[in-house]
């Protein structure tokens, strides 16, 4: 009963963003796992990679979107579950924060994302069923210096999942969210050779370690399958305890 309840067994599943990192991580579990997995990405040379189905998508494109959802629908006849977790990051201070860089960020995380959740919530919709689970951040809960686009879209993010959750919970959608740590993927490997960072982030994470993107694997399972069928509008923070609170230098006693 319990293998039932947590079974992703045949779910159509599309992984936006799904080419590395996170969502590549993400897909292939769920691959292992039976479901029928699609990734999306803006290069075909990364999906073909990936040796999993694909469909080229550009989310800052509308039409790309409705496009790949629309091929994704023709070739697997819907969309169980989506994974929005295409995004793009960029450090900078906010007083000179280049205006295109901005637009740039909105435009994927923000508007790319909400475009994605809506063209595949409108399928779920007919069907009656469906899940999406939008890749928040730290940043939705908490700031950080120099990525100040970066936070909002990711705030926006928070929000926007609670408004789709609020919206389409009496049509049986469930949108929740999951909001990484500090993940060691290769997109930020080069910043984590730097000791000090490291150190940093080590001293402030209770659990005293990066996440893999392996880390994030159970929560996804469970936000997709069928025990998280009354949970909806949710951030689940896999932080290693980072937003929980801090550890001090205080000798405790044993």
């Amino acid at each position: 009963m319990t293998d039932e309840l947590f079974s992703v067994k045949d779910r159509v599943v599309l992984v936006s963003g799904g080419s590395r990192g996170i969502g590549l991580a993400i897909a292939e579990a769920l691959h292992k796992a039976d479901a029928r997995v699609i990734v999306s990405a803006r290069t075909e040379r990364s999906l073909k990679a990936t040796g999993l189905d694909y469909q080229v998508c550009d989310i800052a494109d509308a039409q790309q979107i409705q496009t790949c959802v629309d091929d994704v629908v023709r070739k697997s006849g819907r969309v169980d579950v989506l994974f929005n977790v295409a995004g793009i990051n960029f450090r900078h201070a906010a007083e000179t924060f280049p205006v295109e860089k901005l637009d740039e960020i909105l435009s994927i995380n923000v508007r790319g994302n909400f475009l994605m959740a809506r063209a595949c919530g409108g399928v779920m919709i007919a069907r009656g069923e469906g899940k999406i689970i939008n890749i928040a951040s730290l940043h939705t809960h908490l700031s950080l210096n120099g990525v100040s686009a970066y936070g909002a879209s990711k705030g926006a993010i928070g929000s926007m999942t609670r408004a789709l959750a609020v919206e389409w919970a009496a049509k049986n959608v469930q949108v929740n969210a999951i909001a990484p740590g500090f993940i060691r993927t290769d997109l930020n490997a080069k910043l984590w050779e730097d000791p000090a960072m490291l150190q940093w982030a080590n001293d402030r994470t209770p659990a005293r370690r990066l996440g893999e993107p392996s880390d994030l694997v159970g929560a996804a399972i469970f936000l997709a399958s069928s025990a998280s069928d009354f949970i909806t509008g949710q951030v689940l923070y896999v932080d290693g305890g980072f937003t929980a609170g801090q550890t001090w230098p205080l000798n405790v006693p044993a």
